[in-house]
């Protein structure tokens, strides 16, 4: 663990038990956030409740920081320059407000996970796409992961090597960067059509249902496209995983509580 982290507790404080030794790290000025998520500071357009950076998506408190001048162009490009930039803004958010995990609000950050996870004394979960050797366990052995992602263009062979992923031959892509309105995220508008959007993506995870006779859930790449996972599941009646699933995932393992109940 790092020298700066040292002194960290674990604890889950109730009227009954807050009354004991608690230590401050160093130059630590806000407390209580599980996930830490880093973003793009350049970007333009509606950020719906669902998305990663809208904080209504939580029941529970998350941190957010831009990694700065960071674009989209950048990261869909794995602008190997991004990387130090990256592990400067998720070191401030663990060493200085205290969160538990990083995670990403772009699947493309996902290029440069290794090297955060390397570099960090935290988990560290920065693309969805780290969630696709768990699914594939999940599922038959026959059958297909189907992702759907803001740019297909930019889902490359070192994209999920960085996440993990070796052996890609049960994943099925469709991109949405040709669609009308889904594709603000990466034209930067500043405007779309939500409800469009919804049936545009919605469309693109039947189409891929209708041409994969085995597939077996779908992943979301995109932080922007969980304002939409429920549509997408009552569509294709398939198990849909994307960055909540994820965030919740590592929220929970960073806050575990004691069990009370009647027995």
């Amino acid at each position: 663990m790092a020298k700066s982290l040292e002194g960290r507790q674990y604890g889950f404080l109730t009227p009954n038990n807050n009354k004991r030794f608690v230590r401050a790290l160093d130059h630590q000025q806000v407390a209580g956030y599980s996930v830490g998520i880093v973003y793009i500071e350049n970007v333009h357009y509606p950020m719906m409740p669902g998305n990663v950076v809208n904080a209504c998506t939580y029941d529970f408190p998350v941190r957010m920081k831009a990694v700065p001048n960071l674009t989209a162009k950048r990261l869909f490009d794995a602008d190997p320059t991004i990387a130090h930039d990256i592990i400067e803004t998720a070191k401030y958010m663990v060493e200085k407000e205290g969160v538990r995990a990083i995670c990403s609000a772009c699947g493309f950050f996902g290029n440069y996970h290794r090297q955060v996870a390397n570099a960090l004394d935290v988990p560290v979960a920065l693309s969805s796409l780290v969630q696709l050797p768990w699914i594939k366990n999940l599922i038959k052995p026959k059958q297909k992961i189907g992702i759907l992602t803001a740019n297909g263009g930019a889902m490359t062979p070192k994209l999920f090597e960085g996440c993990g992923i070796e052996d890609y031959s049960n994943i099925v892509v469709r991109g949405m960067e040709d669609s009308e309105n889904f594709s603000v995220v990466i034209h930067n508008r500043g405007y779309f059509d939500n409800g469009k959007a919804e049936e545009e993506i919605v469309s693109a995870a039947l189409s891929l249902l209708e041409e994969e006779d085995e597939l077996g859930a779908i992943l979301l790449e995109c932080s922007d496209m969980p304002p939409y996972a429920a549509a997408i599941q009552e569509a294709t009646q398939l198990p849909v995983f994307d960055f909540i699933t994820l965030i919740k995932w590592l929220h929970n393992a960073t806050t575990q509580r004691e069990y009370s109940g009647w027995i």
